[in-house]
């Protein structure tokens, strides 16, 4: 079987980025799957290939790239184990370890994680993305690489165990900093100020950490120490941010570089 042959199962964020990624590098894939005609049309139709929410009308392929929610992953998994039992089936989650795969019946198995934050209506150049693979033995691995390459993406490797370290880092350095975003913008709105005003600032903070250790690029009052100016921000502040503020303040405070 054609192993340049690909199948994604999904169509959410990742599974839309990763399949407008294979097409531009001259890949695309044959068929995309959803559990709604309606999203499985919305990615199918984007691609120009088949779309089906039932799997077992999905076409032949030598690799099938199982890309949804974590929750759902061993039950889809154990489908497309059913239906493609010689295909190489990789997964996308950072939390869920390689073997499930075999778990559910696959014979030819592996990971290809991209560590990078989707989202359908913003899709990412995958050659900034770095990726983690996995494969169950070494010529799977190689394969796993070779997508990799195939859309530029920076390739290492890592277990499962290392895998689920990332996937936990991630969470601090992406979806928390993007909640404190939120925060930043409730405070702003309530005063009739726009957030645009803080995109320069973001934009520094992240560009500073390419050259310096975040210990010790951290600024502000609470790396500096000064009560005075904490004591007044606290007193603006009620509930979920008075208590983020105080609790993130303490956490700068006892780690600060000596």
């Amino acid at each position: 079987m054609d192993d340049s042959s690909i199948i994604i199962i999904g169509a959410g964020n990742l599974a839309t980025s990763l399949g407008v990624a294979l097409k531009q590098a001259g890949n695309v894939p044959l068929a995309v799957w959803s559990r709604t005609v309606e999203s499985a049309s919305l990615l199918g139709n984007r691609l120009g290939c088949f779309y089906s929410n039932d799997i077992s009308q999905l076409p032949d392929a030598g690799i099938v790239i199982i890309s949804v929610a974590d929750a759902a992953l061993p039950e889809i998994a154990a489908e497309v184990a059913g239906r493609y039992p010689h295909s190489l089936v990789l997964h996308t989650a950072g939390s869920i370890s390689m073997e499930m795969l075999q778990s559910v019946g696959c014979s030819r198995y592996g990971v290809f994680y991209p560590m990078q934050t989707f989202s359908k209506a913003r899709c990412v150049d995958f050659t900034t993305v770095s990726t983690f693979v996995e494969g169950c033995n070494s010529e799977v691995t190689e394969l796993i690489r070779a997508i990799a390459a195939k859309i530029g993406s920076r390739c290492y490797d890592a277990t499962s165990k290392q895998r689920r370290y990332l996937h936990l880092a991630a969470v601090f350095a992406c979806n928390f900093s993007n909640a404190m975003y939120a925060m930043s913008a409730q405070i702003l709105q309530k005063e009739g100020l726009p957030f645009e005003a803080m995109l320069p600032l973001i934009e520094e903070t992240a560009n500073k950490v390419h050259h310096l250790a975040p210990n010790e690029a951290q600024t502000g009052p609470a790396a500096r120490g000064d009560k005075s100016v904490m004591d007044a921000h606290l007193a603006m502040l009620d509930g979920d941010l008075k208590s983020m503020y105080k609790y993130v303040s303490e956490y700068i405070i006892n780690n600060k570089k000596k």
